[in-house]
This record gives C-alpha cells, sequence and structure tokens, in this order.
C-alpha cells in the first residue's frame, strides 16, 4: 500500500512541502552575489545541483519573495550575471542558516555573520573565505517555468580548502569532507560523515 498525493490537483498547494522532505539529501548552494551598492548578498538555497562538465553546469533556483518579486540573489544574478556557489559544512552551517533570515535590499549576510571575503579570480563576485568549496560561476542563462526560476551556470574557478583534495589528481578525501544537506521541509539537515563505498559493475 501507499499513499498517492495529486500535485496537480488536490494536493497543489502541498507540492513543496512534499517534493522537499522526500527529494533528500539536497545539495546546499550558499550564493553570494553584488548587491547594487556593491556590499555582498549571501543566502543558501537547496534546489541545487551540478548538471555537466562540458561546459561545467550547475543549476539553483533562487525563488521570489512574494509573487512576482525575485529574491535579491536572483535579482542581483539578473543585473550582474554572476555569483559564486559555496558549499557548507559543520564549520559554516549556524552562519548559512542565519544568512536565510529575511532582510531589506542591500543589507549584508556577510557583515551581519561577520564572515570574510576573498576576491575571486575571473568575476567580481568575491567569495566566503569560511566555506570549504566556492565556485565561481557565470550566468548562462534563466528559465522561468510558473514560478519557478532555474539559473544556469557556468563554473569559471574552483576553490577548495586545502586537504579536502590533492592537487594534483584531483581526487577527494572523502575523509576531510563533510558537507550538510538538506532533508525535510522546513528544517531538517544531514550530515554527510558516515560515508561507504559501492564499486560499481
Amino acid at each position: 500500500m501507499s499513499t498517492t498525493f495529486d500535485l496537480q490537483g488536490q494536493h497543489q498547494d502541498k507540492a513543496y512541502q512534499i517534493l522537499s522532505s522526500l527529494i533528500t539529501p539536497r545539495p546546499i548552494a550558499w550564493v553570494t552575489t553584488l548587491n547594487e551598492d556593491g556590499s555582498t548578498n549571501a543566502a543558501p538555497f537547496s534546489f541545487f545541483n551540478c548538471f555537466g562538465s562540458r561546459p561545467p553546469l550547475v543549476v539553483f533556483a533562487p525563488g521570489n519573495r512574494e509573487p512576482g518579486v525575485p529574491k535579491d540573489t536572483a535579482r542581483n544574478i539578473r543585473r550582474h550575471r554572476q555569483f559564486v556557489i559555496h558549499t557548507v559544512d559543520a564549520s559554516v552551517m549556524h552562519a548559512m542558516n542565519d544568512s536565510a533570515a529575511p532582510h531589506p535590499y542591500g543589507v549584508s549576510e556577510v557583515d551581519l555573520n561577520k564572515l570574510t571575503l576573498t576576491p575571486s579570480e575571473t568575476i567580481d563576485v568575491p567569495r566566503i573565505t569560511e566555506a570549504p568549496v566556492a565556485l565561481e560561476c557565470s550566468e548562462h542563462s534563466c528559465i522561468e517555468i510558473g514560478a519557478n526560476r532555474l539559473v544556469l551556470g557556468i563554473v569559471q574557478r574552483v576553490h577548495v580548502r586545502e586537504g579536502l583534495m590533492d592537487p594534483t589528481t584531483a581526487k577527494l578525501n572523502t575523509h576531510a569532507y563533510a558537507p550538510i544537506g538538506r532533508m525535510a521541509s522546513p528544517n531538517w539537515y544531514c550530515t554527510t560523515d558516515a560515508l561507504f563505498e559501492l564499486i560499481r559493475p
């Protein structure tokens, strides 16, 4: 026996809750962009993943503050077409969570959370120094489907905390990297430090 939900009908208003609770764990994109005054905005999004390597393509979905009003991240990318995606581990998870709080446009979550910034190499948007991984991205395109907005980004540079990846072989130190994952809506997360290897046939 199973329970069925009709996302095009009876349960349409619960689609976000159902999908975001069941399609897990999801990686977290902690995104920095530049506000119009040059300050740095930071906000987390869990509708995010990598979708290719030729070219290196990432996609995330910044929604709206309210119907027809894009979130600050989407507004900044529309204007500037650049952003940095960071992954999140235990060392920065509280700052990431705090940066999800709603603030008036132009307020810098980086400043509020006393984070430090490092200049990027290929884009104007700086990266969060404390994050384990930072992907410098330029916007390829933005697709809007109903109330959904998908930002497609081409990754220009990847910055990885020392000790996480071999600089020569690009092999990951799996025991040193433990990103936080998003679980059931609204407030659940998971750690990724209980790993196992499964050899592909």
